[in-house]
């Protein structure tokens, strides 16, 4: 492999981990919190979706990023009314959810647009454009750094480097900060919680919506900054890699950018090497676009037990009288 290709498989892997990371980290607030999150797949469609046909019918794609957020955190709503307020199972309620996303979007897209499940095309100021840090042109004559600098790091657009920032600020959420402190307590004791006269209803709903916020931009950079347009099924089980991501990081922030880079490397291999001979064998291109998933099952399969989620996830709060 020569260094132009490996640059081209890094600048790949930070495209494709973009998603997967703020889905990751959307999960992630909301298991802190104690709530179990399996519609993270269903809030990315309905985000891709709504931020495309939005942003083309608008000719904005801010406006569409905005509709993106509200699709998702409106599925957030459902999913903390569901699972909080009426103490709901979970999983089935997060399940529901993403076969709800699965079919209104390609319902409401065959109405509105009549492309079989597909929006047009966006353009112009309908997408976002990659933006070119300050000094790329100059520093790209310096050998290894100049290169690594211009096209890996440059080159992306906003809600690529929104992604990577969520990372350090989500850490100082989480751990340095009383909000963080709090949420973190609702997901392993809610009843300490709620004896210390913290709202456990309050704080779950917090994390749920910025779960909702996080896939949101998730869903939206998918069609309106990965690709230019919505396809039906975009997501592509991102949400379920994400989840499995969030378990091999252990619920933490830097541990998520790791794993979801894994996911990415290996997503951008599968696209870059196709028919790869290997001892005179070649390898078939489905198993080469199927790695992140068979990482997702090796993931599971080693980490189940060893990974703990917190001690109150998945179970409803009842205050007690």
């Amino acid at each position: 492999m020569d260094f132009a290709t490996l640059l081209q498989l890094l600048d790949s892997t930070v495209r494709l981990a973009t998603p997967l990371l703020l889905a990751c980290l959307a999960g992630l607030f909301s298991e802190r919190a104690g709530i179990f999150d399996i519609g993270l797949e269903g809030k990315i469609l309905a985000s891709a979706f709504f931020s495309a046909a939005v942003a083309y019918v608008s000719g904005s794609v801010w406006i569409g990023l905005l509709a993106g957020i509200g699709s998702s955190v409106a599925l957030s709503g459902i999913h903390g009314l569901a699972s909080i307020t009426f103490r709901g199972n979970q999983l089935i309620s997060g399940v529901a959810i993403n076969f709800l996303a699965s079919g209104l979007t390609v319902v409401i897209s065959q109405t509105w647009f009549g492309q079989g499940g597909r929006t047009p095309a966006l353009q112009g100021a309908a997408r976002f454009e990659n933006i070119h840090l300050p000094f790329a042109d100059a520093l790209m004559p310096v050998p290894v750094v100049g290169p690594l600098y211009e096209q890996i790091i440059s080159g992306h657009s906003i809600l690529v480097y929104v992604a990577l920032l969520t990372v350090p600020f989500s850490w100082w959420l989480l751990f340095r900060t009383r909000f963080g402190l709090r949420l973190r307590a609702v997901g392993e004791n809610p009843a300490a919680v709620d004896t210390a006269g913290i709202s456990v209803v309050g704080m779950r709903f917090a994390a749920v919506g910025i779960c909702g916020i996080l896939c949101g931009i998730a869903g939206a950079y998918l069609s309106t900054g990965l690709s230019a347009q919505f396809v039906k099924e975009m997501s592509a089980g991102r949400g379920f890699i994400a989840l499995a991501a969030l378990i091999f990081a252990k619920w933490r922030p830097w541990h998520a950018l790791y794993a979801c880079l894994l996911f990415g490397f290996l997503d951008a291999v599968g696209n870059r090497f196709q028919n790869v001979e290997l001892l005179g064998i070649t390898i078939p291109v489905q198993f080469m676009q199927a790695l992140p998933y068979i990482l997702v099952v090796v993931i599971l399969a080693g980490l189940v037990g060893r990974a703990i989620p917190p001690r109150a996830g998945g179970e409803p709060y009842v205050k007690e009288r």
